[in-house]
């Protein structure tokens, strides 16, 4: 009996372990198809009342240019990019697929945009995944009606991702933004910054444990076999762009190799950087000023910054760092400040309270501290692994802007959209003089939901935040610390490969946001109009709502009036007019048309039920605000003093939904300085997913004392909690850049 029962199980072992194994390698798995774009356009009478509307806010505010406000969404991931199908695991609170058709159905029916951009992560994209997303994208435009006027445009695209760390140089990550749509507008495949995957480039021992823990999880047999399939070899290097094998992985590890191989295809196109203060992943030494040159930068392709998305807001500069280095580049720890806390310091004031409570000696626990800052200020964006079994709210509200306005997690002031516009290229080799960006938001969604920010609303879906659903979530990293070492001493990694996993996962998730919207100053609804809106940097950022705004230089040189985005030299005071008008209303649950092109049972799915459902009443503006910057006139000047936020401040009337001024700035010609400008309208508070971030409580000198982050778990944070704070939704125009010239 004891014989057969052994046999019994020993047959069920091998039976187990070959399953497992063809799990592991994904000879189970489904291939993640593009899915199918819904064969339908909006009404007509829909697309006509947008029109309508924004036409009488035109009259109201007396503005007589013809040209319309369009709004998109030009950063959306759908699960052919590696860590959006990471994200869509049920074991990390996921979906499942949301491939490029769904974005195509979002973006008309849930948000209503009138165009928008698949921009999936190069890294992982195959040539056959390449296609596939070419045609979806073709058949999202093909369902969108009359081409003159589509209810939707679709762009085609792809993220760059490029990430560094000590002695490595950072660049960041760019959207690369294609105008065409036929072959020979758009390059053979995609360029990518590394042919490194990621999350997915695991090892098979990984693998084979995951499948183990999982077996009847059929997302993670699709997930083996999306493993497997993203692996491509190389593209030979020195070989021009159109002679390449269009099945390899194209790489080009620089922006200036990027820049190369675009120029050397000679598509019209825009790369846009994103996430630029965002230190989940920039290093804490990052400087913007090592972008500012020929090499790495060109004017005529990189236009515009994303400056606001649901990663959070990057336009704000602060004179705080994270980290410092002496003149040999050794990272130092700064002390806090009264209004920052780094989390280096933050380390050694962990270390210290736990030594102290394991009664070691006052001199012996300020030595810990000491070591710990040091360790954790060595370490980068992964500086929180070398403390161990620390709870995620012990690092209290290090590193983060306390007075932004819903900053990036972990801000880096110098990614900022301020800063840029500060700093300048005293090279005199070089062709590079400035950066001068046009604004964007975008939504950066991983879930095939362009322009989210249309209702305050499920968190979980219309947000990045994520973490595991039940234990073995935390296989992924999706969690801090580790039980090896001594928890009153931190630990150096200098010569040991550090643990995996996103850094900070648990408290990155009170950061993500619904995201943003780019608008665009369009003479028409198509392509060819968009584009040209987008070329002329006549586009500006909102963070979600559809709030209308104008921005102009009313007394140019020539006597014409200039739009934001514009470049201009003169001599005497410029002067400006602004005018906005609020978003609208939004009503509960979705209009009638959605219901009749998806259904039910996918309205509920892809737009849980809630879609942009605009009332016909406002919201007011509470204030305009205009931002001056004077860029550096010799090297070394202390940025902070040239950037002036808010420079004027001008309070709309209570009784009003729209609103609009002047103004001259009257030092601009007695200074004889560049100046740039531009402005921000301010809507009235409302509730916002996440506003609050950590939910920090404070004592009487505005220190962090404790927080109650809002978790991506479901098993830390309830699933239905939004976390919504008070805040201040806003647009921020493009700038206009005035140089001084003697005329």
């Amino acid at each position: 009996m004891l014989k057969k029962s052994f046999y019994v199980i020993t047959l069920f072992l091998l039976v187990y372990i070959l399953f497992v194994t063809l799990v592991a390698n994904g000879s189970l798995g489904r291939y993640e198809a593009p899915g199918e774009v819904t064969p339908m356009s909006q009404p007509l009478d829909v697309l006509e009342k947008r029109v309508t509307d924004q036409l009488l806010a035109k009259k109201r505010l007396d503005i007589k240019d013809p040209k319309m406000i369009l709004f998109g969404d030009l950063h959306v991931h759908t699960t052919y990019s590696n860590d959006a199908f990471m994200l869509s695991l049920p074991m990390m609170t996921g979906e499942g697929t949301h491939p490029p058709a769904d974005a195509c159905d979002f973006a008309r029916f849930c948000s209503s945009l009138d165009f928008w951009a698949n921009t999936d992560h190069a890294e992982g994209l195959t040539a056959v995944d390449w296609q596939e997303i070419k045609k979806s994208v073709r058949q999202c435009n093909q369902a969108g009606g009359v081409s003159s006027s589509p209810d939707t445009v679709a762009f085609l695209g792809w993220e760059w991702t490029q990430i560094g760390g000590f002695g490595i140089p950072h660049y960041g990550h760019k959207n690369v933004i294609l105008k065409g749509l036929d072959e020979d507008q758009i390059p053979a495949r995609p360029i990518s910054a590394s042919s490194d995957l990621g999350f997915l480039d695991m090892p098979y021992s990984s693998k084979f444990l995951l499948s183990a823990m999982r077996p009847s999880d059929r997302r993670i047999h699709d997930l083996m076999r999306f493993v497997n399939d993203g692996k491509a070899n190389v593209c030979p290097e020195g070989i021009p762009v159109r002679d390449l094998p269009t099945d390899c992985k194209e790489i080009a590890p620089t922006p200036g190799m990027l820049f190369d191989k675009l120029n050397d295809w000679g598509h019209e196109t825009v790369v846009i950087p994103h996430g630029t203060a965002r230190g989940a992943y920039t290093p804490p030494g990052n400087d913007w000023k090592a972008q500012l040159n020929e090499v790495e930068h060109d004017p005529k392709i990189q236009t515009m910054v994303e400056i606001y998305s649901g990663h959070g807001n990057s336009e704000e500069y602060r004179d705080w760092r994270s980290v410092i280095f002496d003149k040999q580049g050794k990272a130092i720890c700064p002390k806090p400040s009264k209004s920052y806390l780094p989390s280096c310091w933050q380390a050694g004031e962990i270390i210290k309270e736990r030594c102290l409570a394991e009664g070691e000696s006052l001199r012996e626990c300020n030595k810990r501290a000491k070591v710990a800052r040091y360790n954790h200020a060595n370490e980068g964006v992964a500086g929180y692994a070398t403390v161990f079994n620390e709870e995620s709210s012990e690092w209290l509200d290090s590193n983060q802007c306390k007075d932004c306005f819903l900053p990036a997690f972990s801000y880096r002031p110098a990614g900022s959209a301020q800063y840029m516009a500060a700093i300048r290229n005293f090279d005199d080799t070089d062709t590079v003089d400035r950066f001068k960006f046009g604004f964007i938001g975008s939504s950066d969604n991983h879930a095939a939901r362009p322009g989210t920010g249309y209702k305050e609303i499920n968190r979980r879906e219309m947000t990045e935040a994520t973490g595991p659903a039940d234990p073995t979530g935390f296989f992924l990293g999706f969690n801090e610390g580790d039980g090896i070492y001594s928890q009153s001493t931190s630990k150096n990694w200098t010569n040991e490969t550090l643990p995996g996993g996103p850094p900070e996962p648990e408290r990155v998730a009170s950061f993500f946001l619904t995201g943003g919207l780019v608008a665009a100053h369009s003479n028409g609804k198509n392509r060819d109009e968009i584009w040209n809106s987008i070329k002329r940097k006549e586009v500006y950022a909102t963070s979600g709502p559809r709030i209308l705004l104008w921005f102009d230089l009313v007394n140019a040189p020539n006597g014409e009036e200039i739009p934001m985005g514009s470049d201009i030299k003169m001599s005497k005071n410029p002067r400006f007019i602004v005018k906005a008008a609020g978003s609208y209303i939004q009503k509960p649950g979705c209009p009638e048309y959605s219901y009749n092109a998806l259904g039910m049972e996918k309205l509920q799915n892809l737009c849980r039920n809630e879609c942009y459902n605009p009332s016909d009443v406002r919201k007011k503006i509470d204030r305009i605000e205009v931002v001056r910057i004077r860029p550096q006139i010799f090297k070394g000047e202390d940025v902070s003093n040239l950037i002036e936020d808010a420079w004027k401040v001008f309070q709309c009337p209570e009784n009003k939904t729209d609103c609009s001024f002047s103004f001259t700035d009257k030092e601009y010609s007695e200074l004889e300085r560049d100046t740039v400008y531009y402005v921000k309208a301010i809507e009235e508070p409302s509730k916002i997913i996440n506003a609050d971030n950590l939910r920090c409580e404070y004592d009487a000198f505005g220190n962090c004392t404790k927080t109650n982050i809002c978790y991506g778990s479901s098993l830390l944070t309830p699933y239905k909690d939004d976390c919504l704070g008070e805040a201040e939704e806003r647009a921020w125009s493009s700038p206009i850049y005035v140089d001084y010239s003697a005329m």
